[in-house]
């Protein structure tokens, strides 16, 4: 597949946007960089939810106590394979590989049982704490244990959104920790598989997914550490002598626990994508009509800047924001901006259908006037993934002599490409701010006015 950061909707060719399902559309070749954070199962106003932290805390805890009662072995063999879930994808790894952690590790988190007597006693109310506690543990490995010990919900969840949305499911053959039996079985079940290397997917609700889970050793350091017990910080401490000091000190670590439980509140889901507020996006446009064309001072830097996050923004939720700066296999072309075609719009779905565009480019060129260059240039990027239509922003109306030139090449190779300048922007940040039409309605202004020129 040659997509740029395919997803699994866009494999199978389906025209759901992020915005109209309840989970993280998975990539194919990538990761989400985002996390399950479970202190949102706890959090959540849902029975549902909250039985699942329950359960989840509850296996985590039931390692703890095997290892206490002389079941070491067992125990870090069974955390070891809960330390990694390929299936969901979540993390910063360029390949949706990631490496389970070592039996050294392992020890160190099980230990907390024997040496923390409040542990010992009671078990973990949130099991992020590890973070605080243990060296190397940070927020996708909580985001993949947590995931392994609900990944029996998971499973329903991803069924019944694969039968909703039509997404196609398989056979599979997964590891599955067992509670009762408290090990870890390989189980068949169905589920969607990664055409890239036939490996299972789960999907996970949007609703349980943060950036960074809501207790985090960063937060601690920062917000509490200093704050509360190292007053004179002298901003030599090193890590893993605050690590120490917690294990030492436990009481002070709960006392943070409790802090974040008291701002619950606070604690929300991420957004997979957040558009700009309308000031923001005004200030942007202000921005860029000040420009000046050409290179001078890295004004089409800048202009190249400003636009990726006006256009990202404005035309969502009906195109989703692939990727800036995109280079091709080659590496000699960089597209400037490239959108998924979900085909949320009737004149999405025309071009999806008249110029096979799966995936949408965007060019970006501040320059005083454009050339016939620019033109050859985009068309060049117009392959067979992404269909034989494109859009070239650019500073001002193009002469009549370029404009024909885009009609010619509709004419003879049946290509589209739309030029649209400040005063097109300028109309779509003016929609955008009035929230009475959709700034994707300009495009599809520019389009009707295009095909209009062509040749019957």
């Amino acid at each position: 597949m040659a997509l740029i950061r395919p997803r699994l909707n866009d494999y199978h060719s389906l025209p759901f946007t992020q915005a109209e399902v309840d989970f993280a559309i998975p990539f194919l070749d990538e990761d989400i960089p985002l996390y399950l954070d479970p202190f949102l199962l706890w959090k959540i106003t849902s029975q549902q939810d909250n039985a699942l932290h329950t359960s989840l805390v509850n296996s985590f805890n039931q390692l703890g106590r095997m290892f206490v009662s002389g079941k070491e072995v067992e125990a870090k063999n069974i955390l070891i394979e809960l330390s990694e879930c390929e299936e969901v994808g979540f993390g910063s790894s360029k390949t949706r590989q990631g490496k389970k952690i070592g039996k050294n590790l392992a020890d160190d988190i099980l230990s907390l049982y024997k040496n923390i007597p409040q542990i010992n006693k009671q078990g973990f109310q949130h099991f992020e704490e590890i973070q605080l506690l243990v060296d190397n543990i940070s927020k996708d490995r909580i985001s993949d244990i947590a995931c392994c010990l609900v990944k029996s919900f998971l499973i329903d969840f991803t069924l019944d959104q694969c039968d909703k949305h039509k997404i196609p499911y398989h056979k599979v053959n997964i590891p599955l920790y067992n509670y009762k039996k408290s090990k870890v079985d390989n189980e068949d079940t169905f589920l969607p598989i990664n055409p890239l290397n036939s490996k299972p997917i789960l999907l996970v609700p949007k609703r349980w997914l943060r950036f960074s889970p809501w207790i985090n050793y960063d937060d601690y350091f920062s917000d509490y550490y200093i704050k509360d017990i190292e007053k004179e910080y002298d901003g030599k401490l090193k890590r893993v002598g605050i690590l120490n000091f917690n294990r030492n000190n436990y009481n002070l670590v709960e006392s943070y626990i409790n802090q974040k439980e008291a701002f619950s509140n606070d604690c929300t889901n991420d957004p997979l994508f957040s558009q700009i507020p309308v000031l923001s996006s005004n200030r942007k446009l202000k921005t860029v009509l000040e420009l000046p064309t050409g290179k001078t001072n890295n004004a089409d830097i800048k202009y190249e800047d400003n636009m990726v996050q006006l256009l990202s923004s404005m035309l969502y939720p009906h195109l989703d924001f692939a990727k800036e700066q995109s280079r091709t296999v080659s590496g000699s072309q960089i597209r400037d901006i490239i959108f998924y075609n979900n085909r949320s719009y009737d004149f999405l779905a025309d071009i999806y259908d008249n110029y096979q565009s799966r995936q949408l480019v965007i060019e970006l060129k501040n320059v005083a006037s454009i050339e016939r260059e620019h033109i050859n240039q985009l068309n060049r990027y117009l392959s067979e993934e992404f269909g034989k239509f494109g859009i070239l922003f650019t500073r001002n109306k193009p002469s009549k002599a370029l404009y024909q030139n885009t009609i010619d090449l509709w004419a003879g190779q049946r290509r589209c490409i739309l030029i649209l300048d400040d005063e097109d922007l300028k109309l779509m940040c003016g929609v955008y701010d009035s929230k009475q039409r959709h700034p994707i309605e300009i495009i599809k202004k520019k389009y009707i006015e295009f095909t209009r020129s062509c040749p019957a």
